[in-house]
């Protein structure tokens, strides 16, 4: 009987799987990806009230990484002086009403005006000094791009 027993033990144990010792896991050396920034409120706030007073040619230019005094910038025409005053002073009023600050520069000539909310510089420009200046391709992402143009 104690012979039934042993082999019964000894099946039992040859049919068990050995454990294998466990395995340290190895770091991935994948490189980390930062999130994508999100969209600030104040940058879809500009841009909105700028279409709803009919600027002209509205360009968005994240700046992120490569300016230190600002994240985004953005760029519209108007189609005369005046327009570019009326076009400042509306978005300077509603930046004010929604809580954010807003500095304006030029407002007097009406060629160049220069709204500063800080995370977002507007710049405002009849077309043929915005033809002059073509801020778009000193910020754009590719340098082809800008020897292209």
């Amino acid at each position: 009987m104690k012979a039934a027993a042993a082999k019964t033990k000894a099946r039992a144990t040859a049919a068990k799987p050995a454990q294998k010792p466990p395995v340290a896991k190895i770091p991935s050396k994948k490189k980390a990806v930062a999130p994508k920034p999100q969209r600030p409120a104040i940058l879809d706030l500009i841009v909105k009230t700028l279409d709803d007073a009919k600027a002209e040619d509205i360009v968005e230019l994240s700046l992120i990484g490569k300016n230190p005094m600002t994240d985004y910038m953005v760029v519209a025409s108007g189609r005369s002086q005046r327009h570019v005053q009326a076009l400042a002073e509306q978005l300077s009023q509603k930046l004010k009403s929604e809580g954010f600050g807003a500095n304006v520069e030029g407002l007097g000539a009406g060629d160049w005006v220069l709204v500063d909310a800080l995370d977002v510089v507007v710049h405002l420009f009849r077309p043929e000094v915005r033809t002059f200046y073509d801020l778009e391709q000193m910020w754009m992402d590719e340098p082809a791009a800008r020897a292209a143009g």
